[in-house]
């Protein structure tokens, strides 16, 4: 995609909208979604509301709509907090979480393999086996806060 193009797309997709596509995420390239279910999902006013979103998206070239009135998902793009998660098996996980659990298994592995005598080396792993640790799950928190739902 075109860097304008995508300028275009981040222009477009926020408020609503980015529920919207957030919602259609979640269900996939495979699950169609239709107009009643995302305004009750998402508790939108009327399924009308509904169908501007998903037609605005449709224009966007990121929905497609089957014949039966459903739309389904044709391309992902990365916009505004999206661009933290990363969808695996139809969940949106924060990005982070895969460095903080990384991290805290190290410094459980670490403390478990590695006698614990109060030694330089000990201490500064273990500090900075924590501290990044730390940070990591501290920042995933924050981006699954911002989630756009």
């Amino acid at each position: 995609m075109s860097e304008a193009g995508q300028k275009e797309i981040e222009s477009q997709v926020k408020g609503n909208t980015l529920r919207v596509y957030w919602y259609v995420l979640k269900a996939g390239h495979k699950r169609p979604v239709g107009i009643r279910e995302v305004q009750r999902e998402l508790g939108l006013s009327s399924p009308s509301v509904a169908a501007h979103h998903l037609e605005k998206l449709r224009e966007l070239k990121l929905l497609e709509k089957l014949a039966s009135g459903e739309y389904l998902l044709v391309n992902e793009v990365k916009v505004g907090v999206l661009g933290n998660f990363v969808s695996l098996v139809g969940l949106m996980l924060p990005r982070h979480l895969f460095y903080s659990t990384l991290f805290t298994t190290m410094l459980v592995a670490y403390a478990l393999l590695y006698p614990m005598d109060l030694s330089y080396h000990n201490l500064v792993a273990l500090v900075f086996g924590s501290l990044a640790s730390l940070f990591s799950w501290v920042e995933t928190v924050r981006v699954w806060r911002n989630k756009p739902f």
